[in-house]
């Protein structure tokens, strides 16, 4: 459908690594090295029954968290996790998700790690209609390596910001290589990976590339990330006439035992939007895409009201 569908019910996970055999301390990392594939099927098992969970309260569309398949192995620097990236296409965890997908009846985002057949790796969202078929596949495009209060993040050391080769296949109707856009059976989505939400040319974008359902899968922790998780979503949301499905892990994973604070919910235009369901590991809302059409009650006009040559350039 050109516009997409009038109410969508959507889902977005909050969970953490499903694998139970992590070790208590990292010195024992390393011998995990002989088990990856098993601790990606343990996470996709895990994803699978939620994806099962959703159809049961009429999810018609789920995203994944980042990196799903793995424990966030990004708060070290161990070469070992590279080697559980994945081709986008053809991998084990995509050809899992595309059959559930297809049972299901659902369309799926599936954040994973993702391994170029160049060689590189991404990190990568897939998307997944409701007949398993795949719609196209979105790369992170800004990569942090830093450290807060709680922790650090060494993401450069695993993979590399977005080359802009998404693909272009015929459901993305997006124009910016970096940000694809796909018309689906629910309305037109994007996506927004962690890092890339705090950008304001993100979701601006997507919206200005006919965005209806923008999801942003994270693995966030931090005060500040903390204070900002839900006001940068509200904002975007209202300033570009979208829906945000912001979705964060929730507990600790070992052996980091780094806390994530989980709070994936749904937000509109409009706010907030309350959970239709009560699930541990899962924010279900109901999106009324007929009301992004309506006129904006505030009186405001933003659209129409742009200036866009005022606006200087950013140094």
């Amino acid at each position: 459908m050109s516009g997409g569908a009038q109410m969508v019910r959507a889902a977005i996970t909050q969970t953490v690594n499903a694998y139970p055999g992590m070790p208590d301390r990292k010195e024992d990392l390393p011998a995990l090295a002989r088990v990856l594939p098993d601790i990606a099927r343990a996470n996709v098992d895990h994803h699978l029954e939620l994806v099962k969970q959703a159809a049961e309260r009429g999810v018609q569309v789920i995203c994944f968290g980042e990196l799903f398949p793995a424990p966030y192995f990004a708060l070290d620097s161990e070469p070992m996790w590279k080697a559980l990236a994945e081709d986008a296409e053809r991998g084990e965890t995509i050809g899992r998700v595309r059959e559930a997908a297809a049972r299901h009846r659902m369309i799926v985002v599936a954040p994973i790690y993702e391994l170029d057949p160049s060689g590189r790796r991404f990190n990568t969202a897939v998307a997944i209609d409701g007949r398993g078929a795949l719609l196209g596949k979105y790369r992170k495009a800004h990569i942090p390596d830093g450290s807060n209060e709680q922790g650090s993040f060494h993401e450069k050391d695993y993979y590399e910001p977005s080359d802009g080769q998404n693909g272009s296949g015929p459901a993305n109707v997006s124009k910016n290589p970096f940000f694809p856009v796909w018309q689906t059976a629910v309305g037109r989505i994007g996506v927004a990976i962690c890092y890339d939400r705090h950008f304001e040319g993100v979701v601006s974008t997507l919206a200005g590339e006919g965005a209806q359902i923008v999801f942003s899968p994270a693995v966030t922790f931090g005060q500040k990330s903390r204070r900002l998780w839900r006001l940068e979503f509200e904002v975007d949301a209202a300033r570009h006439n979208v829906f945000i499905g912001g979705g964060n892990r929730k507990g600790v994973e070992r052996p980091w035992n780094q806390p994530y604070f989980g709070d994936s919910h749904f937000v509109g235009p409009s706010g907030p939007l309350p959970d239709v369901e009560v699930h541990p590991n899962l924010a279900v809302a109901d999106l009324d895409l007929a009301g992004l059409s309506a006129t904006d009650p505030s009186g405001w006009n933003l659209p129409r009201d742009r200036r866009p040559g005022i606006y200087g350039a950013r140094r």
